[in-house]
């Protein structure tokens, strides 16, 4: 289980923030590339280490990724670049995002242990590919299997809710971390628990398919 799975608990308490997007004439991809340019953003102030406003921008930027589904579903625009866009943005953002915070000179190890800075930029390069790799399992699966069944756009699929380490987790641990000034240690989280989020979606697989 992981916050994904919940995702249909939260839709009506975006449908009327949507409204207000479709009243404005907002279409569903000019809200995904909202969602890039706020995550863009924010990796830049996390290199630059504005911590704080940074994570403001990500939550801001997560937000108009959850408002985007709202808004297609809301005037019936639901498109295949669409949803192959919102995928791309969404990986942009996750790798930007982490990058921005390997990029602030932050101690993330070396700071705290006696090895070298070489530690640092391999606990961000394990995150982003943890973080890439564990939704990049759902795709593969997609292009592989054939799951081709779509609801309100967006492929209704078993590895919906499997993983305890999602993208919306990723945001969240991102965004504490920002907030209370211990962005090391989300850092460091992610590594480790997108890793093992990604190796408990292919043991799940291997179990499903053998």
């Amino acid at each position: 289980m992981n916050i994904t799975a919940l995702r249909p608990r939260f839709k009506r308490y975006l449908e009327p923030v949507a409204g207000v997007f479709v009243r404005c004439g907002i279409t569903p991809n000019q809200c995904s590339f909202l969602a890039l340019v706020a995550g863009i953003a924010a990796a830049v102030l996390f290199m630059e280490r504005w911590f704080l406003v940074g994570s403001l921008f990500l939550l801001l930027s997560a937000l108009f990724d959850l408002i985007d589904g709202s808004i297609a579903r809301q005037t019936n625009s639901h498109t295949n670049f669409g949803a192959v866009f919102d995928w791309i943005v969404d990986k942009y953002v996750d790798a930007l995002v982490i990058l921005g915070v390997g990029l602030s000179g932050i101690a993330i190890v070396s700071g705290f242990l006696p090895v070298s800075q070489t530690a640092d930029f391999a606990i961000v390069g394990l995150a982003i590919t943890g973080s890439l790799m564990n939704t990049f399992v759902k795709p593969v699966v997609y292009a592989e299997i054939g799951y081709r069944e779509k609801v309100e756009g967006k492929i209704d699929d078993p590895l919906e809710g499997v993983g305890f380490f999602g993208r919306p987790e990723t945001f969240l641990v991102l965004i504490l971390g920002g907030v209370t000034g211990f962005i090391w240690i989300s850092v460091i989280l992610i590594a480790v628990c997108t890793n093992l989020s990604a190796i408990q979606r292919i043991l799940y697989l291997y179990k499903t398919l053998s």
